[in-house]
């Protein structure tokens, strides 16, 4: 086994098997993820399409988790009317750095358009490094709940529309709700994780999309409305 030639013959094969394995995998998982999409797509009347959208960040350029890196494109794309509203629902991908420095990204998300001209509003769960900034006077939009206020990373360059959205019972409902980032945007909103969502996280994510429209004060609604 000292012959640098054998030990080629062997090794090679093994290599070459693995990598065919491992090709075969990925392809039937995405086949299988594919059929689920379509599957809960059917179900709730919804349109299903696997293909590429390479247009979709020039679409909703106003959402930045939509601008990074290169390469980019959403697929799995599910659209439609749910509960009365325009959804879209899609995995994306992009990819950062090139060379040995290259990574490729991939999660999903959830966007519902509220049909109301709505205001920007950023929401997400608060890091540390969101302490040391507020430690350096960039902090966020405080909340008399201080619970929430430590919970959740809000932005807004409207407080009031921050106040009026996040109201006590709002505040309730997302501080028991599953985690996303949210992001309200003309009249869309985002939600998204840095992660391919299951399922469950799909409906989570309308779930609390739409836990926060239904929320919205009817005066609020009246003034976006121009009533």
């Amino acid at each position: 086994m000292n012959n640098p030639g054998i030990l080629f013959i062997i090794i090679i094969p093994i290599v070459l098997t693995f990598i065919i394995l491992g090709i075969l995998y990925e392809q039937k998982r995405r086949k299988k993820r594919r059929d689920e999409l379509r599957k809960w797509a059917d179900v709730n009347g919804l349109n299903f399409h696997p293909t590429k959208d390479r247009g979709i960040d020039g679409r909703h350029g106003e959402f930045s988790c939509l601008r990074h890196g290169h390469s980019r494109y959403a697929y799995n794309i599910i659209q439609g009317h749910y509960n009365e509203r325009p959804l879209c629902l899609f995995d994306y991908h992009y990819v950062t750095g090139s060379g040995k420095n290259r990574r490729t990204h991939n999660f999903s998300s959830v966007i519902i358009d509220t049909q109301l001209p709505i205001k920007p509003l950023f929401i997400r769960t608060e890091n540390f490094f969101d302490k040391v900034t507020e430690f350096v006077g960039m902090d966020d939009i405080d909340f008399e709940w201080k619970e929430f206020s430590d919970a959740f990373y809000v932005k807004s360059p409207d407080k009031k529309w921050a106040y009026d959205v996040l109201h006590q019972k709002t505040m309730e409902f997302l501080m028991g709700a599953p985690r996303f980032t949210l992001d309200f945007q003309g009249p869309l909103v985002i939600a998204y994780r840095n992660k391919r969502f299951s399922i469950n996280d799909f409906e989570d994510a309308i779930t609390v999309i739409e836990g926060i429209l239904n929320n919205l004060p009817d005066y609020l609604i009246n003034e976006l409305k121009g009533v």
